[in-house]
């Protein structure tokens, strides 16, 4: 049904909305009229995501200049493919109610692992090992190789999609992440680069934290977004530990000695001194990093520490 939120009109697609709902929406109608920040709390269970999916929606329809792209930020890919279903439902309810052809487009965005759809690399069990084998066979370089010498690999897909891809945009509708990747076997284009793409064109984008949290991704991703843009963050009280994890690096005993090397410049001389010793004991003239994280090394080593 319609309703009227301090004189937005508001199409809702359920038979009943809750007090706290309206009370929610109209908190954040205010909200974006002041072109300001807003922390919302809603109790679980009570529709926050589409209360506040069916407000911004509106508020785009009717201010187009003011707001031109809603940025829904969430935890994990569950999570971004429920907003995605309960957007497309609200899209089915416009259509219902005003009869009119849909012109959104919205798409949720996600990591190689989830979105590619190549044989080989799509097997793969981890997202970095996806993320390298992806890296081998799309990188300028290996590109360029693959020109004069057509028995280096590439990937079709990103190449179809390079070639044609992006002189075509991706027609009006709600994409989940299965809906990219059958679009992408139909038209034979990478679904994870044409999502990327196709976020600079997007009404609503719906992908994860990292992609606007983390330096290194977001500078990537999200630098080109529209500077009118809604940003949310859905369950925001996990910022905080999202933005610690884009920020930290795991330090294991194998690498432990580069990063001390790099953070106490002073120990220099002294560290490679060690490390000359300890080749000496182990009667290597070079340890690489293969050797040092094989289990009969890093046995060697725990010994010589032991004696030491």
């Amino acid at each position: 049904f319609r309703l009227n939120i301090d004189g937005l009109l508001v199409y809702f697609p359920y038979d009943y909305i809750y007090p706290e709902q309206y009370s929610y929406m109209l908190e954040l109608k205010r909200t974006l009229d002041a072109k300001g920040h807003g922390v919302l709390e809603m109790p679980s269970g009570t529709g926050k995501t589409i209360s506040l999916l069916s407000l911004i929606v509106a508020y785009q329809k009717a201010y187009p200049l003011e707001v031109t792209k809603l940025v829904y930020c969430s935890r994990t890919v569950p999570e971004i493919e429920k907003v995605v279903e309960e957007l497309r439902k609200l899209m089915d309810n416009y259509t219902k109610q005003t009869e009119a052809k849909n012109d959104f487009l919205a798409l949720a965005l996600s990591s190689r692992k989830n979105l590619c759809i190549h044989p080989e690399v799509s097997s793969l069990r981890f997202g970095k090992e996806v993320d390298g084998k992806c890296h081998s066979l799309t990188a300028s370089y290996i590109r360029a190789q693959h020109h004069s010498n057509p028995s280096q690999p590439v990937c079709q897909f990103y190449e179809e999609f390079d070639a044609v891809g992006r002189q075509v945009p991706i027609a009006p509708g709600i994409y989940n992440l299965d809906d990219l990747k059958d679009f992408g076997r139909r038209k034979g284009w990478c679904p994870y680069f044409l999502a990327r793409y196709a976020i600079l064109h997007a009404n609503i984008v719906v992908y994860s934290y990292h992609y606007l949290l983390g330096p290194k991704i977001a500078d990537l991703v999200s630098k080109e977004l529209a500077k009118k843009s809604v940003v949310v963050f859905d369950e925001a009280h996990n910022i905080d530990n999202v933005c610690i994890d884009s920020m930290s690096v795991n330090i294991t005993r194998v690498n432990s000695l580069v990063f001390y090397l790099l953070l106490h410049e002073e120990y220099a001389a002294k560290l490679r001194e060690e490390y000359r010793r300890l080749e000496d004991q182990l009667g290597l003239s070079l340890l690489t990093l293969e050797q040092l994280q094989s289990e009969d090394m890093l046995q060697k080593i725990a010994q010589i520490a032991q004696q030491a």
